[in-house]
């Protein structure tokens, strides 16, 4: 508890700071799109708690949660999933994972969302980091939403393209989202 206890305090401060929805994935230009798809979870249903299994290093286990991807459009050629905290005390919301997925992982299995998985490929996300990055809400702060974002792509991207961040892999599917749907837990410490 000590050891969480300066961290608590700097969540209460900024307790009513939110990025919130404004610049949230869900509203940048280049991902807008029918939203059609349904993002499931075994492990959480909409505005559920994610269970601390799926919360990130230091909170829980770090393991991805299973996701099932329904109502994909026939014309699909991959799938583009994106995490974000819309909660963060930051100016804009903090995008934790980004992947580009093979259509076959429309299902994909708990702890599946790894780079040795064939047909995952990661793009760096926050502070460049690459992976899975589970929630980590702020101690104190309240509770987080966190938005499993999942786009339906009419083109795959190739594996040779150089992906360094969000900003830069949005030319690559401007113009290419056929569908998208999201799942929204909260995670609170």
């Amino acid at each position: 508890m000590a050891s969480t206890l300066p961290l608590t305090l700097l969540g209460g401060a900024l307790r009513w700071r939110r990025a919130g929805e404004r610049w949230s994935v869900a509203n940048t230009r280049q991902l807008q799109a029918p939203e059609t798809l349904r993002v499931t979870s075994p492990s959480f249903g909409p505005g559920d708690t994610i269970p601390l299994a799926h919360a990130g290093d230091g909170v829980g286990a770090n393991t991805s949660p299973a996701l099932e991807v329904t109502g994909l459009p026939a014309a699909t050629a991959q799938l583009l999933l994106v995490v974000e905290d819309i909660d963060v005390p930051l100016p804009r919301p903090l995008i934790h994972t980004i992947a580009l997925l093979d259509t076959a992982l429309a299902i994909l299995g708990e702890g599946k969302l790894d780079a040795r998985t064939p047909g995952v490929r990661f793009v760096p996300a926050a502070f460049g980091r690459s992976g899975y990055q589970g929630p980590r809400a702020l101690p104190g702060h309240g509770a987080h939403r966190y938005g499993f974002h999942v786009y339906a792509l009419d083109r795959a991207i190739p594996r040779d393209a150089a992906l360094t961040d969000f900003v830069g892999l949005l030319p690559w599917v401007d113009g290419q989202i056929l569908a998208r749907g999201v799942l929204v837990g909260t995670q609170r410490r």
